[in-house]
Formats: structure tokens, sequence, C-alpha cells
């Protein structure tokens, strides 16, 4: 039996450091295929760090990315 709604995007733990100040601090979640998101949160809160992670823009300090099955970090390099 196939799986209806494969995850598209998994996000394990991620964090992003600048200095001693925590923008991303252990961030996990899953989106399946067909899904929204919404990113909500007070300013400060790191939504801009997380699309700018996303989107390739910066790299995570920690954590573990995975995109339709590949390892953001070393399948994209």
């Amino acid at each position: 039996m196939s799986n209806l709604n494969p995850i598209l995007l998994e996000c394990d733990n991620i964090s992003k450091q600048y200095g001693f100040f925590f923008a991303l601090n252990k961030i996990s979640f899953q989106l399946n295929e067909s899904s929204i998101l919404g990113v909500i949160g007070a300013i400060g809160a790191g939504k801009t760090t997380l699309i700018r992670i996303l989107s390739g823009l910066t790299s995570p300090t920690a954590g573990k990315i995975v995109i339709k099955g590949k390892n953001y970090k070393t399948d994209n390099k």
C-alpha cells in the first residue's frame, strides 16, 4: 500500500546560533505533501531565520533537514 501523503519536508532539532544568541533552538516538525504551512510568532521569534534556512540562504548551526528524502546538508552540495 502506498503512502497517500508522503513527507515533503522534515526538520529535526534545527538550531541557528549567532554568538551566544539562539535565533532558533531545536525546532522540529514534518510537512506532508499537499499540506500548507504557516509561520507565525512574535518579533524576533525566528520566523525569517527559519525561512532563510529552508530556502538555502543560510545554514543551520545544528540539526537535520530532509527535503523529499534528501539530506539538506550532504545532498545539496
